[in-house]
């Protein structure tokens, strides 16, 4: 810190020339330099800041035109050696005007000496600053190196400053905080009232009722946070210097972990092409890139498909989004349960995974545990309305694993076309006929089947509403089991018989025929393996 006005005088060399205020400012003031001259006009000399040493000679000529030059031009004060000079009442009424310090001294001193003390003590806080600067420029240059999180940065901020620190978001919400010599509880108390009576600023400053000292956190136009420091103490550079040093490295750390991602993405989805297109047929070589993405050694690796319902919406823009969201909510869950896995995302916004599986003795609760996650962690994504997760066999060999993916992608596809329950994952056994239209249902020569086979009863549906068309569907649901069909729906016997011989004259077919049952059955469940009206598959 540089010396004031105050502290030069209080030297013994300035008191032991007896000195006296004779008017202007406050003497707190700091110095940047001390200048000795008896010239009368120093404006091409000086740059502000200075201290001037005088004799008085400029003084005795034309005091009032002296100190307003030296006020123009930044001086801080001046310091005059009167040697039996007598100053004129002008300099005391000027010095006052102008807020401009003057002392006098009654006894001479060694100028020499006055200098060189101020100027050794100045040198030796701009080390100091110096080695300080450097020492932050050190610290934040190596977290960024190693690309440190952002509670290892606030850390660092609060250690050099000596303070808490606490970085927010822009809905005041705390990300990470380090209470120096002051308990959290105390520290983050009814913490977003507070911030919100804390004006947001554009620059590192002190605002607000409890004197925060904030950073703003994020490029210019683009703040995504800032840096608070509740009871900075002093706000001088060693305050705002690691404060504004820690914003910017929380910036870059935002930055970069935002780069890594997206190409750390693009890197595991173009290494899941390659598996899955054979253009890499090493084993070697498939492990060793997986390994050097990430992906830890498994035992075995289980080729997972995720299929998602969305909303329907034709902005591609707010789709392509939410897409993204679901790719990093999957990406999110899986290192929430402590697994590796490849991630790519199609195209279509299908999810395929490779889960690298831990011995065998535990594979089948990691995967359900796993896919729990998933699932979970889709279910809070905005627009996506629910989640099938399809899973094939496991392989010890990654670019089996790979090759099976698509036979996962089927699972999925059918498990769609399912009642939402709360399984966690499906298998190629657990939809099988639902599997196979999964396939195919996007065929029109499929459409079509189902069409004519269910003609009658759909129109008698669109007429009347869903009252026959459920009667059938628990029909061949319960195998033509007329008994516990009554019972389910809550009718009597003869009610139930006359709704379905409505439905035999609407189709034209016997009810009680085993192939007509399952080609009805087919058909409905082609039907039912359709996006609802305000669904939209991720396909």
């Amino acid at each position: 810190m540089q010396p004031t006005i105050a502290d030069i005088v209080s030297l013994p060399v300035v008191q032991a020339g007896l000195p006296q205020r004779v008017g202007g400012g406050n003497l707190d003031r700091e110095v940047r330099w001390v200048h000795v001259s008896d010239l009368a006009d120093l404006t091409n000399l000086l740059q502000g800041g200075e201290m001037v040493l005088t004799t008085g000679r400029p003084l005795a000529e034309d005091p009032v035109a002296y100190l307003e030059r030296l006020a123009a031009v930044g001086a801080v004060g001046v310091i005059v050696e009167l040697g039996g000079l007598e100053l004129a009442e002008d300099v005391a009424r000027t010095a006052d005007r102008l807020d401009f310090p003057v002392i006098a001294l009654h006894r001479e001193i060694r100028f020499v000496e006055l200098t060189e003390q101020v100027h050794r003590s100045i040198v030796a806080d701009q080390y100091d600053e110096l080695v300080f600067a450097r020492h932050v420029h050190e610290v934040f240059t190596e977290l960024a190196m190693r690309r440190a999180n952002a509670q290892e940065i606030v850390d660092a901020a609060a250690e050099m400053i000596g303070s808490a620190v606490v970085l927010e978001d822009l809905t005041r919400q705390v990300l990470a905080f380090a209470s120096v010599n002051e308990p959290a509880k105390r520290l983050l108390r009814d913490w977003e009232r507070r911030s919100r009576l804390t004006p947001v600023e554009s620059a590192t400053t002190s605002v607000g009722p409890e004197g925060w000292l904030t950073a703003p956190v994020g490029a210019q136009g683009q703040e995504w946070g800032r840096l608070v420091v509740p009871s900075p103490g002093e706000t001088g550079p060693r305050t705002r210097m690691p404060l504004e040093r820690a914003a910017q490295a929380l910036a870059l750390h935002r930055m970069i972990e935002q780069n890594w991602t997206a190409l750390e993405v693009q890197a595991q989805i173009g290494l899941v092409d390659d598996l899955r297109l054979g253009r890499i047929g090493d084993e070697a070589e498939a492990t060793a890139r997986a390994h050097a993405l990430g992906l830890r050694p498994g035992l075995t690796y289980v080729p997972i498909a995720v299929r998602i319902v969305e909303s329907s919406g034709v902005d591609q823009v707010l789709v392509q989004g939410r897409r993204t969201r679901a790719l990093d909510a999957v990406r999110h869950a899986i290192r929430d349960v402590g697994r590796t896995a490849l991630v790519a995302q199609r195209p279509s916004g299908r999810i395929d995974l490779i889960l690298s599986m831990p011995p065998a003795n535990t594979r089948a609760d990691v995967l359900t545990e796993t896919c729990l996650a998933i699932r979970t962690a889709l279910s809070r994504v905005d627009g996506v309305v629910r989640s099938a997760i399809g899973v094939a066999p496991d392989s010890t060999r990654l670019l089996d694993a790979a090759g099976r993916l698509d036979e996962s992608a089927h699972v999925a596809d059918a498990a769609l076309s399912m009642p939402d329950g709360d399984k966690a994952f499906h298998r190629s056994s657990d939809v099988r006929l639902r599997g196979l239209i999964a396939v195919v249902r996007s065929d029109a020569r499929v459409q079509a089947f189902a069409e004519t086979e269910l003609r009658g009863l759909l129109e008698d549906r669109a007429r009347h509403g869903d009252g026959l068309f459920d009667v059938l569907r628990g029909f061949l649901e319960l195998g033509g089991n007329k008994a516990e069909l009554a019972k389910r729906l809550g009718l009597a016997r003869p009610t139930l018989y006359d709704r379905l011989a409505r439905i035999e004259r609407l189709l034209g077919v016997d009810l009680d025929d085993g192939e007509s049952r399952t080609s009805l059955h087919t058909a409905m469940l082609v039907l039912d393996s359709r996006p609802g009206p305000t669904e939209e598959v991720a396909d």
